[in-house]
């Protein structure tokens, strides 16, 4: 029998809350959830999430009151349509979506929150959990059967994950701003250590781990404790934790196992899916998303594309209404006319004005052309002609790198999608990390930035390729960009040129007359290069440019190895190009 004593109820303004609901898992253990739902009779579809943030956490709370308080500033109106009592962070509203006829469930996944058991995040076990939670609340008497799921970052990152275990019950995702690829795109840029990981762990996982008990966190959802009423020791819970800083570090390729369980079959996706991608996303919030929709084998799939801070878009009224006319139309039969939805729709960045929407059949867009501009060391030119002579230029690591400038746009073109570049480079030491970013200038020169999902400074996309890492997978899908292994290291003689081929993040930028491109290339993270005084750490983290996104590791890049003199070579038989998508 489930020991129901710690489930308890109540009503607010139309809603029927189950709180603390146990769900049974094939290994005995029982998953704590919370259950809104429509406070009259009914069979409603279910809309759920399932996360390591606490479910009895408030949004509000100390831990994520940057980011509330940066969301009601960006969307006011978010203060008078719910009263905002229930929000958890980058979970749907309750408040917004039970009125119209859903059941939300929210679950701490195990190991967190009202959840015993091991942490081990985004591991098999907890991906199974995911898909029996699915089916539990597919068989309840409130539910009509069909279970959509819904979230930002983490609560959309493991629908990848649960998604290719074909549950019987899930009819609809809607995937906000989720990576699909960990390693790639969490745990290590082109092979060089994100730092954010440990950030992530230690800020927002390790304050809400299940056993805290009167040591962590009282709601203010309902006051109660948010981990447990179980106080455990500090060794216990050590003990049940599988730690993401220690697997992480000690599982450095993509092909060790820690990444190998955590890896998707995109070909057993077929769910019908909404993937909503950010712009400014540089560093997470982006590349999973469009690469995730690419390789789905859904049949139902539809990418968008939004900008601001990577929580904001989710509580739009604008950002409210496509998930429902997404969930509308799947969970619940309606005509919402989600039938005439673009397959691809994307809000355009400007420099000059306001974003607008543009909408296409494929991704990328059929109208495609890709342009190659040679680097031109000697000047420090992007050119549209190949160089003839060999030419070389020189950075050191730790400084500014090196800038290559278009000259100014002859009319106004579009950039939308993937740029890749090929480098010769050789390096004084035995490795070297590049760091590539593609910017836009001004006609003053004063360089073009966004207000990102994670910094206010958000250049118009990255790269980056650590040249040990530069082994290409050749047995890839068929794509113009460079795939790596990521299974090797493959280190360099000093002052010896090497190949490298580097992925640029996607973007979508319309570029006016009179603008430049630019690529840097350099030995660190970008920093913005304008007035930063008046930036602060509202969410607690850094903001010179890429947000919480660092990779100043000192295991990771030693600066024996890392402070180095790195050298980009052009000839004529060994060119040096970016090639970027207008449209």
């Amino acid at each position: 029998m489930i020991n129901t004593a710690a489930m308890f109820s109540e009503k607010s303004n139309g809603i029927h809350i189950d709180w603390d609901v146990p769900i049974a898992m094939s290994d005995g253990l029982v998953l704590r959830c919370d259950v809104f739902r429509p406070d009259a009779p009914g069979q409603y579809p279910v809309i759920m999430a399932v996360g390591p943030y606490g479910k009895w956490l408030s949004f509000q709370d100390e831990v994520w009151g940057g980011q509330w308080k940066m969301l009601c500033a960006q969307e006011p109106e978010i203060l008078k349509l719910s009263s905002n009592r229930f929000q958890n962070y980058e979970f749907a509203d309750p408040e917004r979506f039970v009125p119209d006829g859903y059941v939300l469930i929210r679950v701490d996944v195990r190991g967190t929150g009202r959840s015993p058991g091991v942490m081990d995040l985004l591991s098999t076990r907890e991906t199974q959990d995911y898909f029996e939670c699915i089916e539990w609340a597919a068989v309840q008497p409130w539910s009509n059967s069909k279970v959509g799921l819904n979230g930002v970052s983490y609560l959309a990152m493991n629908q990848w994950q649960v998604a290719a275990l074909r549950p019987a019950h899930l009819s609809a995702m809607c995937i906000w701003e989720g990576c699909s690829d960990f390693y790639r795109e969490f745990y290590r840029h082109g092979g060089i250590h994100s730092l954010f990981g440990d950030l992530w762990y230690n800020k927002y996982i390790l304050p809400v781990q299940y056993g805290l008990g009167q040591r962590g966190w009282k709601s203010h959802i309902n006051g109660h404790w948010v981990s447990g009423d179980t106080q455990l020791s500090d060794a216990q819970l050590a003990a049940n934790r599988k730690d993401w800083r220690t697997y992480t570090r000690a599982n450095p390729l993509a092909n060790d196992p820690y990444w190998i369980e955590r890896q998707v079959d995109f070909s057993r996706i077929e769910a019908p899916l909404l993937s909503s991608a950010n712009w400014g996303g540089q560093g997470l919030h982006l590349r999973g998303n469009v690469n995730g929709y690419q390789q789905a084998a859904s049949k139902e799939k539809w990418l968008h594309f939004h900008c601001l801070e990577h929580w904001t878009e989710f509580y739009t009224s604008r950002g409210i209404e496509l998930q429902k006319k997404f969930f509308g139309h799947f969970l619940k039969g309606e005509d919402t006319g989600w039938g005439h939805e673009p397959k691809v729709m994307m809000q355009v960045r400007h420099p000059e004005k306001e974003v607008t929407l543009r909408s296409e059949l494929t991704w990328p867009p059929e109208s495609t052309r890709y342009e190659r501009y040679y680097l031109e060391p000697n000047s420090s030119g992007l050119t549209t002609t190949a160089v003839q002579s060999s030419q070389a230029v020189s950075y050191d690591s730790p400084g500014a790198g090196l800038t290559f400038l278009s000259q100014p746009m002859t009319h106004e073109r579009t950039l939308i999608g993937h740029a890749c570049v090929k480098l010769w480079v050789s390096s004084s030491t035995s490795d070297a990390d590049l760091f590539l970013i593609l910017r836009v200038f001004a006609p003053d020169m004063r360089e073009v930035t966004f207000s990102g999902a994670n910094d206010p400074h958000t250049p118009v996309a990255h790269g980056w390729l650590r040249m040990s890492s530069r082994r290409l997978d050749e047995s890839g899908r068929a794509s113009v960009l460079p795939a790596y292994t990521n299974a090797n290291t493959d280190l360099l003689n000093p002052d010896e040129i090497y190949a490298a081929n580097v992925e640029i993040w996607p973007t979508c930028i319309v570029i006016p007359k009179g603008y430049r491109i630019g690529l840097s290339i350099r030995g660190n993270d970008y920093v913005y290069p304008g007035d930063l005084s008046a930036v602060s750490g509202k969410i607690g983290q850094p903001a010179t440019g890429v947000g919480p996104f660092r990779h100043d590791d000192v295991e990771d890049r030693p600066k024996a190895i890392f402070d180095n003199t790195v050298t980009v070579h052009a000839t004529a038989q060994q060119l040096a190009y970016i090639d970027i998508p207008f449209c």
